[in-house]
């Protein structure tokens, strides 16, 4: 079944839920198969090195460096790939609260990595799209 690709209908159907855990944005020097036994959320190969989406505690444990703590929020819609301004109106709500959208779209969701500490606020932001307001 195909994701949907109306805006409007994305933004007041979505319900936002904070994942457990945190996680962290580490670079590392290498291949994926390097890292699998980390057991990353996600991944992905820059110029400069392999990004990993790791739990904090797993790259504590693994000694890799990182800067700051996530937490994960899953938009629970199944948005199409080609769907157009979702990430742009996520990321100008939250960003109209001041906390930053680091978004990673997966084939039936997009979910969005914030700053821990305001984890909660952000999903409250985010709910605003299904009461309306934009």
């Amino acid at each position: 079944m195909p994701g949907m690709v109306e805006l409007d209908e994305l933004l007041t159907s979505m319900s936002p839920e904070i994942q457990e855990g945190e996680y962290v944005f580490c670079t590392v020097e290498g291949d994926y198969s390097d890292y699998v036994q980390l057991n990353p959320l996600a991944c992905f190969r820059e110029a400069e090195g392999l990004t990993l989406i790791v739990l904090a505690e797993t790259a504590q444990q693994a000694e890799l460096t990182f800067d700051a703590r996530f937490r994960q929020i899953t938009l629970t819609v199944h948005s199409s790939l080609e769907a157009v301004g979702l990430t742009a109106a996520v990321a100008e709500k939250l960003a109209s609260y001041g906390i930053s959208a680091n978004v990673v779209a997966a084939y039936y969701h997009d979910h969005v990595f914030v700053q821990s500490e305001k984890a909660e606020a952000a999903l409250s932001a985010l709910k605003e799209f299904a009461q309306g307001m934009s």
